[in-house]
């Protein structure tokens, strides 16, 4: 079940028995991860964790959907790379599009494992979906990552969406997980810079400095993201020291006054839901527009769960309303 809360909430008041917030389905998928004794990321390479990653991460999602145009092409970044990508469209028309940031912890995932998601997004929104392969780390530790993405952004706002038959002045910013920080990021960054963004979509993101909110006390394992994946992917991507900067912890950004409306997808069951209702907070009180969607009894990633709960389809609807909504808006 989605909710949609109005007012400012925390996860401060749940059960201390974590588990029976999780739906049926929800509590049979953990079972069955737990029973498959899955080697955890933490102790693999990253090399081997991206390609167990790619391996698994359409498994319960619903088969790729048949749109009219699907097309990989180069996005240049500043120091001249060309940073692989991929656009989704469900016609050849001059559609508004979305800037994706695929999850992954900044470590792991890419283009493919996050296809059915993009997909799914750019045929119920009926915009242009465009899904960037930023560069990963340890090989590229922060902020690189931030610098593709604002890279992309400019490109995509300047001579990349004419180039691509799209509509530049009907941009809006989107990710999950690491890709919903580093869209966070991006529409700060677009705020200062004077680049207007019709929405920043941000599910289940990362918006804090350090693992110190209550649920991820609450869910720190056996919740799908567990505590020492999320240290594990932290310690590839950016230094102790550097992680109060707001470029990894938007949260403690100066001010969030002006940046672009919001809709937020969050979790219960996840040790980020705090500082996801954290920052929806902190937008609404810089006057920001923010829908919150909170999907009650699902971990992290449930998004990509659409083959075995249908909450992930109804958050996929509430991402592409809430983006054809404001494309309408800025039209």
């Amino acid at each position: 079940m989605l909710a949609r809360p109005d007012q400012p909430c925390t996860s401060g008041d749940l059960p201390v028995t974590a588990t029976t917030l999780l739906t049926p389905a929800m509590t049979g998928l953990l079972d069955r991860i737990r029973r498959a004794q899955r080697v955890p990321f933490h102790a693999m390479t990253p090399a081997v964790a991206r390609a167990t990653y790619a391996k698994a991460a359409e498994v319960l999602e619903p088969p790729r959907a048949l749109l009219a145009r699907v097309q990989d092409l180069a996005v240049p970044a500043a120091d001249g790379t060309l940073l692989p990508a991929r656009l989704y469209a469900p016609s050849h028309a001059r559609l508004p599009v979305l800037l994706y940031l695929h999850g992954g912890g900044f470590v792991i995932g890419g283009l493919e494992t996050h296809d059915s998601l993009c997909r799914q997004l750019a045929q119920l929104s009926g915009g242009a979906v465009l899904a960037l392969d930023y560069r990963l780390a340890p090989e590229h530790r922060f902020p690189t990552a931030v610098d593709d993405t604002w890279a992309a952004l400019h490109w995509l706002a300047g001579p990349g969406a004419a180039a691509l038959g799209l509509d530049g002045s009907r941009l809006a910013v989107g990710g999950d997980s690491a890709g919903g920080t580093l869209a966070a990021v991006a529409a700060i960054h677009a705020r200062d810079v004077g680049l207007h963004l019709a929405l920043q979509l941000l599910i289940t993101p990362g918006t804090t400095a350090h693992q110190d909110t209550p649920s991820h006390t609450l869910f720190a394992n056996g919740f799908l993201l567990d505590t020492a994946n999320v240290s594990w992917f932290f310690n590839h991507y950016i230094d102790f020291h550097h992680r109060r900067d707001w470029r990894f912890a938007p949260l403690l950004a100066d001010d969030l006054d002006g940046v672009a409306p919001a809709c937020l997808v969050l979790a219960e069951c996840d040790p980020l839901v705090d500082e996801g209702i954290a920052y929806a907070d902190r937008l609404r009180l810089a006057g920001v527009p923010v829908a919150l969607e909170l999907a009650h009894g699902l971990t992290h990633d449930f998004i990509k769960m659409g083959r075995a709960l249908k909450e992930a389809g109804q958050a996929q609807q509430a991402a592409a309303d809430a983006l054809r909504e404001a494309w309408r808006m800025h039209a």
